[in-house]
């Protein structure tokens, strides 16, 4: 092997310790251990201490607070401690000998000064359009452009490889490893990568997802290390990989917390088991319901859980769970968007390319002349704010009418929210005079097929509905994507639909309800044994999970529902005013004031708060919704809906368990150690954030990016986490031995599940309903109390038999 592959394959190796980021304006919440996902857990956090820094489990603080407050059953921890050979007599004590804190050494003045060189050229060079004055020769590439410039940048040391770089990164790297073995290869690199993993993981989201900035300004992980080591090299840093500390102490301390960290999640999971074991008794026995006045289908995203529970609560409604891009894979350009985005989870990959046309040239017009009115105004503002011959002068001239908006914004953020209201009604949203291109059109933009054929259409709306089980439709269905309303907030896209990539849901949303009010395509779904009514008319529309208003864009809903829509938009108010209340006291404000709260802190340019997120996230329930609805879930738990009975083959389930199941455990998993340790896997306050390059965010002045979620998205008070740091979960109600089929054909599946990163609990409606938990080695037990209370005839069945079938 030739030394270039074999420095290839060792930066392969050494990267997959480093979680992938996404650029802020597309945040995508991400396990930022995923590289550790085939190690268990509690080795994982082990081995990711040693490289990165960060503490692997909650404080003692913090599982102290959880006993005091009776989140951890005094039983289950007994137990839990018992298995690992410790008294359980006083808690207390235990949690005394728990020391998870970190201890790092300070970095060495020349590694700073290294950092510091470096974190300059990749926040010029990775710039997407903040920046006015571009960094030279960028087309070339990282490595080549830095070349370039290393003349000009007095920081750079004048010794060593630094001072001249070789023409490829590949000789500037083997210049620099010449003194070490290969066998040092993968550590060195891993030390080097784990420096700064914000900015390697954004370099490998980047090279992942190859785009157009990629495209025009191509970086690779080669080049970035080629320069890391040459500043190193030219500081005189020493690169020997240093050997990990005793870790003694830290395996007790380690074991003490997972003993507390899984009675805790115990405590949380038998709650939602036993609610679901009981209603899954109820169910069986149920009588068949009257046709539903609508049926509204939600992204399973946990804040859709509060508005469910209050719109069922208002009429004869039924709600579903289906992930929030509606089952369509495409990339979707907005009109008048200067860009393409992907609406898709990022575990799949764009099959299509949907974009808006616009077909009501007065309405559109009439957009065109505001919205570019508007723009003009702001890029005239940007422009003299950032021209340094008119900036001063600007700042004189309209400097009080910028203090007058800034204490608008301060002191009347509710009035602010009223005047941007009026202002975007008086705008059309490009979904009221555009449709979308969903037929196939015969052409390509890059490499996806612009539009859908007839039969791909078919099968998104069948796998629609088979994935969720129905079997009745209502005269109305709604398929209600969601997006959030915030100001002045870098993590925006954060709180946007996840499984769309950071981006809002109600185009997707309108995608599927197009394919689904497709004649041609109802034809063929009745053919393949799905009968929608004639009378059932499919409908899009947005949840903002701010301020908890559902739109809904009904403007072609023909004449015959029109008073349906009338109905359903006035429940849907109503259903506000009762889920806003709750998630204003859940930020500790006045309820009984909720929208005009949670309009107040939509506007409010100084809220660092918006909205809780996904913050709480603990559970993930797949099955009817019978089993949950008459449950507060407090809006902690993903609700995907699935109907065993409909699903003989199993196929259904698979693509539940294979995507959304994974995708929820990297949304977890994000939340997890960024409550745990926010300074290595988390961004830190807001309050500090500075925004860089239109990629990321800064604590600070400069340095590495930072990875994760902000303390006020996760943090009620210093010190005091709002969000109780559980690992997922997973509640399915289907037969064990049809989950057992789905896991024994995938090993990335039983891999998370054996190495502890989330939970799995069957309720087995076939087997009195009983609940068994998997066990490593695709074994499975009885939930305990179970045991005791239920006919002993039933039994865990042999899951090794049950895949060999």
């Amino acid at each position: 092997m030739s030394t270039e592959h074999s420095i290839q394959d060792s930066i392969d190796k050494a990267s997959t310790t480093v979680g992938s980021v996404w650029p802020i304006h597309s945040f995508v919440t991400a396990n930022p251990l995923s590289g550790f996902e085939d190690v268990p857990f509690g080795q994982a956090v082990t081995q990711a201490a040693d490289l990165l820094g960060g503490r692997g489990y909650p404080t003692p603080e913090t599982f102290r607070a959880a006993l005091d407050d009776g989140q951890i059953d005094p039983e289950i921890l007994a137990d839990e401690l018992a298995a690992r050979g410790y008294e359980a007599d006083d808690p207390d004590a235990l949690l005394e000998q728990m020391d998870t804190d970190v201890e790092s050494e300070s970095a060495a003045s020349d590694v700073e000064q290294v950092d510091a060189v470096l974190t300059k050229w990749l926040s010029a060079f990775l710039d997407e359009g903040q920046a006015t004055w571009s960094m030279p020769n960028r087309e070339a590439g990282f490595y080549a452009a830095v070349r370039s410039v290393a003349a000009y940048d007095d920081r750079i040391p004048d010794d060593g490889i630094a001072a001249d770089l070789p023409a490829s990164p590949t000789a500037a790297i083997e210049a620099v490893l010449e003194p070490f073995p290969k066998s040092q290869w993968v550590p060195i690199f891993e030390t080097q990568f784990a420096a700064l993993p914000g900015w390697v993981g954004l370099i490998k989201q980047r090279v992942a997802d190859a785009g157009e900035w990629q495209s025009a300004y191509p970086i690779t992980l080669e080049g970035y290390l080629a320069i890391r080591l040459a500043l190193l090299d030219g500081f005189g840093v020493d690169i020997e990989p240093a050997t990990g500390p005793d870790s003694a102490d830290a395996e007790v301390s380690d074991d003490l917390a997972e003993a507390f960290l899984s009675a805790w999640e115990a405590t949380y999971r038998n709650e939602v088991v036993e609610h679901v074991a009981t209603e899954s008794e109820a169910l069986a026995d149920a009588e068949s319901t009257s046709r539903p006045d609508a049926q509204l289908v939600f992204c399973i995203d946990t804040r859709s859980e509060v508005i469910r529970r209050h719109i069922e609560a208002t009429g004869d409604y039924e709600t579903h769970g289906y992930a929030g891009f509606f089952g369509v894979p495409m990339e979707y350009r907005g009109y008048a968007s200067e860009v393409s985005v992907d609406a898709c989870p990022p575990i799949v990959e764009p099959q299509h390319h949907v974009c808006e046309l616009p077909t009501d040239r007065e309405t559109q017009a009439s957009h065109d002349r505001r919205s570019g009115l508007l723009a003009a105004a702001s890029d005239l503002v940007e422009t003299l704010k950032s021209n340094p011959g008119a900036a001063f002068g600007f700042v004189e001239t309209a400097g009080s009418g910028y203090g007058l908006a800034l204490a608008a914004r301060t002191l009347l953020p509710g009035r602010v929210f009223d005047l941007l209201d009026t202002a975007d009604d008086a705008v059309a949203d490009s979904h009221e005079f555009c449709e979308q291109i969903v037929d196939h059109q015969h052409s390509y933009v890059g490499d996806l097929p612009v539009g859908l054929t007839h039969e791909e259409r078919v099968e998104y709306a069948a796998t629609a509905f088979e994935l969720m089980g129905w079997e009745e439709f209502g005269r109305l269905v709604v398929f209600t994507g969601h997006a959030s309303e915030t100001t002045n907030n870098p993590y925006d896209a954060s709180l946007d639909c996840g499984a769309c990539a950071g981006n809002p849901g109600g185009p997707n949303a309108r995608v599927l309800a197009t394919i689904c009010n497709d004649d041609a395509v109802k034809a063929t779904l009745r053919d393949r044994g799905v009968d929608i009514p004639e009378d059932t008319v499919f409908v899009a529309g947005e949840h903002n999970t701010t301020t908890d208003e559902v739109d809904l864009y009904a403007a072609d809903v023909p004449e015959s529902h029109a008073a349906d829509i009338e109905e359903l938009r006035a429940d849907l108010a109503t259903a506000r005013e009762g889920a806003a209340g709750e998630r204003a006291a859940a930020m500790g404000a006045d309820g009984a004031a909720g929208v005009r709260e949670t309009e107040r802190r939509a506007a409010d340019w100084a809220e660092t708060r918006p909205e809780w997120g996904l913050a709480g996230n603990a559970g993930f329930v797949i099955g009817p919704r019978e089993l949950t609805r008459d449950a507060d879930l407090d809006g902690r738990a993903f609700l995907h809906s699935y109907d065993w009975s409909t699903d003989p083959d199993g196929d259904a389930l698979e693509s539940i368990l294979a995507g959304p199941m994974v995708v929820t455990q990297w949304i977890n998993s994000q939340y997890y150690f960024s409550t745990v340790d926010n300074a290595v896997y988390g961004s830190g306050s807001k309050v500090t954030h500075n925004p860089v390059g239109n990629v990321g965010v800064y604590q600070g002045n400069g340095g590495d990016l930072m990875t994760g979620l902000p303390l006020q998205s996760l943090m009620a008070a210093d010190d005091v986490p709002y969000h109780q740091p559980l690992r997922l979960s997973v509640v399915v109600h289907a037969p064990v031995e049809r989950v057992a089929g789905v896991l024994a054909t995938h090993d990335e599946l039983t891999q998370l599940l054996d190495n502890d990163w989330l939970s799995l609990t069957v309720v087995d409606p076939t087997q009195e309903h009983r609940a068994f938990t998997y066990e490593a080695g695709m074994e499975w037990s009885p939930v305990a109390e179970q045991v005791d209370t239920r006919p002993a005839a039933a039994s865990a069945p042999d899951a090794t038999a049950v895949a060999d079938d």
